[in-house]
């Protein structure tokens, strides 16, 4: 797959560089040498220019401490975004001040020497800016724009909270970062949480994530202003690309009268929302389904049958809550290839979908430089939005319990960053930096930041004496207090 990664971002590059992203507008004309072509002409600073950039010959190249800068006039009035392709170590930034407005800067990612991102920052300018590109380890820096016009905000800040309702009931406590106790939604939402994701199981063992768990969940989410992804896994248990297991109540159903229960099955639940006032914003209709769903008759070789079942799920949402965006999700966010054989699959067979979502965690589906091109080349392809319904990092490797973690030693080493409470925090600020750059971008749910260590709240429906293998990538510590990636939504 690293050939045709490849091949995606210089695609994409040529595409941006063309101004064919929508959204995208031509750069200022007083912007001078953006590529570095010429050394540093127009640029000031401590920086040096370097071979092999993102595009052309050369890029600019800081291997430390260093300040590299252009002082822009001329500019109307108004805001104004600048885009840099970058890679670094994890401590840079590319920002536009001076401007006569409050000075904006966006952190470089922690991308390794391989893959390029885009990172992007809006300011309001009156006559004059300066761009700056600075760092305090090494980072690269090519391709600059600076074009007229506000990058669109981040509009969905999200976490799947779906087993918080388990944790609750078993005695869970969560606290805020100067250890005050609270409820768990509020503290989400009063850290810039604005949007929750919860799944639904057919008919679970323990009789959590059921449709009833979830209508009450969804009142609470609702009741903190918040908006809500529903998530059907079509399962009993756990749905993923591993595993699409038929809930058992539809195991030896024919075909038309499982796709029958599936739509009843989508419909009552979406339309059960929507009566007690609390609308899906959003529901996917199916979880990872990389290889199909409600296995074998869903299977990925058998696109005909899983293509009936995708259509009656969308068909169901739609008739149950006409303005509930239908999303289909992919594991594996990098994996440009894979997805667009699924969605060109999808797609020719009239597959009704509004929202294209992935997971990614870095530690599992590889560098977010894979991640930002598959979702730019994904939505100009299909022309829809796009969103990271899945992603989170670990902030120790110590335990809770005892279910051996997923998160551990090996894990954190191809993540890239440090298991620890900052390297967390900085796990979850790059990926949202990422994604907002996307033009056509929703933004990220980080995945069950509130599943902590709790005696009797495992992981198995059908097992009490199963354990949490998820505590140490909460964004609560194991004493329940609030660690800081929570604060992180709030920056977006």
């Amino acid at each position: 797959m690293k050939k045709l990664r490849t091949a995606t971002v210089v695609a994409l590059t040529a595409i941006i560089a063309t101004g064919a992203v929508p959204g995208a507008a031509q750069a200022a004309p007083t912007l001078r040498n953006p590529g570095f072509e010429d050394g540093l002409a127009g640029w000031r600073g401590t920086g040096a220019v370097a071979a092999g950039g993102h595009t052309g010959a050369q890029r600019l190249a800081h291997t430390g401490a260093a300040v590299t800068y252009q002082h822009v006039k001329g500019l109307a009035s108004g805001a104004y975004t600048l885009r840099v392709w970058v890679r670094g170590g994890g401590a840079a930034s590319a920002g536009l001040t001076g401007c006569g407005a409050a000075d904006r800067r966006v952190d470089v990612p922690r991308t390794g020497p391989d893959l390029w991102v885009q990172v992007a920052v809006s300011a309001w300018v009156s006559g004059r800016c300066t761009i700056s590109l600075s760092s305090r380890d090494w980072a690269d820096f090519d391709d600059v724009t600076l074009t007229r016009g506000a990058l669109d905000p981040v509009r969905i800040k999200g976490a799947d909270i779906s087993h918080l309702a388990k944790n609750e009931a078993y005695g869970a406590i969560y606290r805020d970062r100067h250890g005050r106790r609270g409820d768990a939604v509020r503290l989400l939402r009063s850290n810039g949480v604005n949007y929750a994701r919860l799944k639904v199981w057919v008919d679970p063992a323990d009789g959590f994530n059921s449709s009833e768990r979830v209508l009450a969940m969804a009142k609470r989410v609702k009741a903190q202003g918040m908006r809500l992804l529903i998530d059907f896994h079509y399962s009993d248990a756990w749905a993923d690309p591993g595993k699409q297991n038929k809930p058992a109540a539809w195991a030896n159903l024919p075909f038309d009268q499982l796709t029958q229960a599936l739509y009843d099955h989508t419909y009552d639940v979406i339309a059960g929302l929507r009566a007690q006032g609390t609308p899906a914003d959003m529901a996917q209709v199916g979880n990872e389904i990389n290889g199909g769903m409600l296995w074998p008759d869903g299977r990925w070789d058998n696109w005909d049958g899983l293509a009936a079942l995708l259509t009656a799920g969308s068909n169901a949402v739609k008739a149950a809550s006409p303005s509930t965006k239908v999303a289909l999700h992919l594991a594996e966010g990098g994996n440009n290839g894979g997805h667009r054989w699924w969605f060109d699959n999808a797609v020719s067979r009239g597959v009704p979908f509004d929202v294209i979502a992935v997971s990614h965690y870095v530690y599992w589906h590889g560098p977010l430089g894979a991640l930002q091109a598959n979702l730019m080349d994904l939505t100009v392809r299909y022309g829809k939005p796009v969103a990271v319904v899945e992603t989170a990092y670990g902030f120790t490797l110590a335990q809770d319990d005892h279910e051996t973690n997923i998160f551990n030693a090996s894990l954190a080493q191809a993540g890239g960053y440090p298991a620890t409470p900052e390297g967390q925090a900085d796990a979850l600020r790059d990926i949202f930096n990422v994604v907002a750059a996307v033009p056509n971008s929703l933004g990220v749910f980080y995945w069950e930041p509130t599943w902590t260590a709790v005696d009797g709240a495992g992981w198995d429906p059908a097992d009490p004496s199963s354990g949490d293998g998820w505590e140490n990538q909460a964004v609560f510590d194991y004493s329940g207090r609030a660690l800081p990636a929570l604060r992180v939504f709030g920056r977006f």
